[in-house]
C-alpha cells in the first residue's frame, strides 16, 4: 500500500486523492481474496464526521488564518530592516537578524511560507549586495524559515498533538526550549563560519548604518512591541492555561487582524486574499486527512498495523531501537513527501508502539516534530528550498540553495540528538507550568 502510495505521487497525483486511491485499490484486492471485510468502509462516515467536529484541528485555519494575515501587514519587512541596522555592525549581522526575525516570525506565524518569501525578498538581496556567500546567505534564509516547524504556535505540533491523542498546549510548552535551541545553533554556526572567515559574511558600511541612539531605539520599540504583544496573547494564554491552543489561535487571528488594521494594511481585498488562502490551506489539509483516514482504514483491515507494530516493538535494542528506526523512517520520508501525510499516515502507527514502551508522548511528539522540520530542508522536495527558489535573484543557482541548506539539516540533526540524549529539555517547562 505504501509503495502503490508513492508511486501514484511520483506520477503527480495530489495527495489526498493519491492516498484515497490507493485505499479503494487495495480495499477491493483484499474484498476479491476474502482478506478484508467490506463492513469496516461502514466506519468512514463516522471518522470523517468525528474529524469535522475536531476542535484540537480547528486551531489550524486560525494560525494559517493570522500567518497570512501578518504576512499583509508587512510586519517582517520592518522588523528586518529594523534588525539589520542593529546587528549590521558585526561580521554575520545580517545572517544573525535572519535568524532572530526568523525566530520571532515563528512564534507570531508559524508559516514557512510566509517567512521564507519575505526574508528571500528582503534580506537575500542586501546579503548579495554586500558580499555575503551565496550559499551561506541562501542556507540561513530556508533554515530560519523552518523554525516555525518547532516553535510554538506551530501548524505541525497541532497535528501531532491530534494524531498522538496528547494536549497540543503541552506540545508547545514542551518545544519551546528545544526551538530556542535551534536558533542557539544556527547563531553559533553562523558566529563560527564568520570567525574563520570574515569574507563569507562581512560587516555593513558605516554610511549604511547613520542613525541616533535614540531614533534607533524608538525604531526598535515600535517595531518590536506589536508581534511581542501578539506573541504574549497567543503563547501566554496558552501556557498561563487561561486558553485552549484552539481559542489563542482565535485570538491570535483577531490580533493580527487589528495588527494589520493600525499599519492601515486593511482592506476588503486584503482580507478576501487571506480568507481564499486560508481556506485553500484548511481544505488542503483536511482533503489529506480524508484521504488518510481511508487509507488508514483499509491498512489495518488488512492488519497491516498489527504488522508494522509487532515489527517495531520486536526490534533489536527495544525501545532504543524502535526510536531509532522510527526517526530513520520519518527523516526519509521526508525527502519526499510533505509533513503532513508523514503525521497522517506514518504517526499513528508509531503512537501506540510509544506507548507500549512507555514512552512520554509529549517528548516522543516534540522529537518527532523536530525530525518534521528536516524534511522542508531536504532536496528535491524540501519546500522552503522551492519558496525561496521562487523569489531568489537569477545569480542565486538551485545548487547554491541546496548546498547552503545542508550544514542546517546537519544542525537540526545535532538538536534532534540532543532532545534525545537529554529529555529534560522537553519535560522541564510542562513540569513546572503543570
Amino acid at each position: 500500500m505504501f509503495l502503490g502510495a508513492l508511486v501514484l505521487l511520483s506520477f503527480g497525483y495530489p495527495v489526498a486523492f493519491s492516498l484515497g486511491a490507493t485505499a479503494i485499490a487495495f480495499g477491493l484486492l483484499g474484498i476479491a481474496l476474502d482478506i478484508f471485510d467490506p463492513i469496516l468502509m461502514t466506519a468512514m462516515p463516522q471518522r470523517l464526521f468525528g474529524m469535522m467536529s475536531n476542535f484540537t484541528l480547528l486551531a489550524i485555519p486560525y494560525f494559517v488564518f493570522m500567518g497570512a494575515m501578518l504576512e499583509k501587514s508587512g510586519i517582517a519587512e520592518r522588523l528586518l530592516e529594523t534588525a539589520a541596522i542593529v546587528l549590521g555592525r558585526v561580521r554575520g549581522g545580517l545572517a544573525l537578524a535572519v535568524v532572530f526575525i526568523g525566530a520571532l516570525l515563528a512564534a507570531t506565524t508559524g508559516v514557512v511560507a510566509a517567512t521564507v518569501v519575505a526574508m528571500g525578498l528582503i534580506s537575500l538581496p542586501t546579503m548579495l549586495r554586500f558580499g555575503y556567500n551565496k550559499q551561506l546567505a541562501s542556507g540561513i534564509i530556508v533554515a530560519s524559515g523552518t523554525l516555525g516547524q518547532i516553535i510554538p504556535p506551530s501548524v505541525v505540533l497541532v497535528v501531532l498533538g491530534d494524531q498522538l491523542g496528547i494536549s497540543v498546549g503541552d506540545l508547545f510548552v514542551g518545544s519551546l526550549i528545544p526551538g530556542l535551541l535551534m536558533v542557539a545553533a544556527f547563531c553559533l554556526y553562523v558566529a563560527t563560519v564568520t570567525g574563520f572567515k570574515p569574507e563569507v559574511a562581512p560587516a555593513l558600511p558605516d554610511a549604511m548604518l547613520e542613525i541616533g541612539t535614540r531614533k534607533l531605539a524608538l525604531q526598535v520599540v515600535k517595531v518590536m512591541l506589536p508581534p511581542l504583544c501578539l506573541i504574549l496573547l497567543v503563547l501566554g494564554s496558552i501556557f498561563a492555561g487561561i486558553a485552549t491552543p484552539t481559542e489563542a489561535g482565535a485570538v491570535g487571528a483577531t490580533g493580527a487582524v487589528l495588527l494589520a488594521a493600525a499599519n492601515r494594511q486593511v482592506s476588503w481585498t486584503s482580507l478576501l486574499e487571506v480568507a481564499e488562502a486560508t481556506v485553500r490551506t484548511t481544505a488542503m489539509v483536511m482533503f489529506i486527512l480524508i484521504g488518510a483516514n481511508a487509507f488508514s482504514l483499509v491498512f489495518r483491515g488488512l492488519e497491516g498495523d498489527r504488522f508494522v507494530q509487532v515489527a517495531l516493538a520486536n526490534l533489536p535494542g527495544g525501545e532504543l531501537g524502535f526510536l531509532v528506526a522510527s526517526m530513520a523512517v520519518v527523516f526519509m520520508l521526508g525527502f519526499f513527501i510533505d509533513f503532513f501525510e508523514i503525521a497522517f499516515i506514518v504517526v499513528p502507527l508509531f503512537a501506540p508502539v510509544a506507548q507500549q514502551f512507555g514512552m512520554d508522548l509529549v517528548w516522543y511528539g516534540v522529537v518527532l516534530g523536530a525530525n518534521l522540520q528536516t524534511s522542508f530542508l531536504t532536496p528535491p522536495f524540501g519546500f522552503a528550498l522551492f519558496y525561496l527558489r521562487g523569489v531568489a535573484p537569477p545569480e542565486i543557482a538551485t545548487g547554491d540553495i541546496y548546498r547552503g541548506a545542508m550544514p542546517f539539516v546537519c544542525l537540526q540533526l545535532l538538536v534532534l540528538a540532543a532532545i534525545v540524549a537529554f529529555p529534560g529539555l522537553v519535560t522541564l517547562l510542562p513540569s513546572l507550568v503543570s
